[in-house]
């Protein structure tokens, strides 16, 4: 694969620079992933697929035992392609770090939370930069792929890593590289999603795009890890905003009785001045909701109020009790109270047809209705069982639920659930993704 990689200056090299760019151009290098979750695995099958010797490194032994028997709990990532590669010797997983040792580059994809207070928790990455630096040697390339503030590579991996005698530029290579994994996006894969880097040096970009060049589609080499930081949260960052604008007309229409589904497919109309985003539920994923406080805390450092990603975060945060008062509101039409009533949730993942519960709004939903009294019961094609924030839950069938329950509750729009035997049987539908566009009923009351 030739990826086409966008111009930039080219840096005289060291000798260590010289021997990882040969292993890099004839594929010998030995490549590691740190952490394989959604953005780790992908990108070790990339690698691996490219020809490279991969390990893959993870503290949670279940997922080094099933990728070493060749099996993927990824869903975007198909266990015959993962058991073809081990079986080829291509891709191996291991709980020790000490492999680290004899890999020629190091790519840090762990998870990076908010704590309750909207702090970034940078733990995962510093247990990782650890052992890096334990087993860190000359000719070395670590990349960082966790989403955080900018300055982290060069604040707090840079002085980990880098010891008198293994100096950053010289003796090894540090970049940052933002993850843009889009779970279950059947265009937008982890091969053909354009991959920005920046280095601490130049020399360590060149190093990194070359090394990205080699195994994804296109790369984008920028000036700087803190550019590359900042890139991945002003594209959350704008998606986060636009959501909470959105979700906001969407609370103003329903005050006024509009239907803002309406508005938004006329105004998507104009070729040109405006993108169309859509309303919902609330927030999810590890992405949108997350990566911009990480700038709001940052930015909060340096004296200067982050007011538009503050207003957006507090107006989606308030979804999950928006669609609550809907449902509480529908029932009442009806002549029922919330609290005894039968509520059937729709769809737990975060988005449609994917299995990722992480910060999904259907779990603030589920806990919101049952703290009113009502009895919750759910159904998802893609998430058999519910085991998250301290619910558990069996996904039920939908369609004699939906004939059970005092109010169904879209909450997911999985594209392979069939609503029409849905809206046939069901007494009262809140739906909250515009999932019966079609559908003309009194029986359905839309966000």
């Amino acid at each position: 694969m030739s990826a086409v990689i966008t111009e930039f200056p080219m840096q005289a090299q060291t000798q260590w620079a010289e021997e990882l760019e040969q292993k890099l151009l004839n594929r010998t290098a030995e490549v590691g992933i740190i952490g394989l979750g959604y953005v780790g695995l992908p990108l070790a099958v990339e690698f691996a697929k490219a020809g490279f010797r991969v390990s893959g490194i993870d503290v949670q032994l279940d997922k080094v035992e099933k990728l070493n028997r060749g099996i993927s709990y990824i869903q975007d990532i198909s266990s015959e392609e993962v058991a073809s590669l081990v079986e080829a010797g291509k891709l191996r997983a291991t709980t020790d770090f000490s492999v680290i040792s004899s890999l020629d580059t190091v790519n840090i994809a762990v998870p990076t939370p908010l704590r309750k207070t909207k702090d970034p928790d940078m733990s995962y990455v510093v247990s990782a930069c650890q052992e890096v630096a334990k087993y860190a040697h000359p000719g070395m390339l670590v990349i960082l792929e966790s989403t955080t503030y900018p300055g982290t590579t060069s604040e707090l991996v840079l002085p980990m890593i880098e010891k008198p005698e293994l100096r950053v530029g010289k003796q090894f290579f540090l970049c940052f590289s933002p993850e843009r994994v889009d779970p279950g996006n059947p265009n937008y894969q982890t091969s053909n999603i354009p991959k920005v880097v920046g280095g601490i040096t130049p020399t360590c970009t060149q190093m990194g795009a070359l090394f990205y060049g080699r195994a994804l589609e296109h790369v984008v080499p920028v000036s700087s890890t803190q550019v590359a930081e900042m890139v991945k949260l002003l594209e959350n960052t704008f998606r986060m905003i636009n959501i909470g604008l959105v979700n906001e007309m969407a609370m103003m229409c329903d005050r006024m009785g509009i239907n803002v589904w309406e508005v938004i497919e006329a105004a998507a109309t104009k070729p040109f001045g405006f993108m169309p985003f859509y309303p919902g539920p609330g927030l999810g994923g590890h992405c949108i909701p997350i990566d911009p406080f990480y700038l709001s805390w940052k930015t909060k450092q340096a004296g200067i109020e982050a007011r538009f990603i503050e207003l957006a975060g507090h107006i989606n945060g308030q979804m999950p009790h928006f669609v609550v008062d809907k449902v509480q509101n529908a029932l009442n039409e009806h002549g029922k109270p919330l609290k005894g009533s039968r509520v059937h949730v729709m769809g737990v993942a975060y988005k449609r047809n994917i299995d990722d519960v992480r910060e999904s709004p259907a779990l603030d939903i589920i806990h919101l209705l049952r703290r009113r009294g009502a009895s919750v019961t759910f159904s998802d094609p893609y998430v058999p069982c519910l085991k998250a924030d301290g619910i558990e839950m069996d996904s039920k069938d939908p369609v004699a639920c939906s004939a059970t329950a005092d109010c169904v509750v879209i909450v997911t729009d999985h594209t392979t659930l069939d609503y029409d035997p849905i809206v046939e049987n069901a007494r009262l539908i809140v739906d909250t993704r515009n999932a019966l566009k079609g559908h003309r009923s009194s029986k359905i009351v839309r966000l």
